[in-house]
């Protein structure tokens, strides 16, 4: 696992660096009460989902495979 720190408004970016559309970039817009807001951008045709969101889409496509 990479840990990183960034402050409010710093962003990180995640994607190779020849592909502009295929970048997710990941900013930090608040930081409050023990919280973080993050800001995601990337192209409108890759999902982005919270953890627990995207293990429930998989648990649920598993049992539809294996039905």
């Amino acid at each position: 696992m990479l840990v990183l720190s960034r402050k409010q408004e710093e962003a990180v970016v995640v994607g190779k660096t020849n592909d502009v559309g295929g970048l997710l970039k990941i900013t930090v817009l608040e930081i409050k009460q023990g919280r973080v807001r993050l800001g995601f951008e990337v192209a409108g045709d890759v999902p982005v989902h919270r953890w627990e969101v995207w293990e429930r889409i998989q648990s649920e496509r598993l049992a539809g495979t294996l039905s």
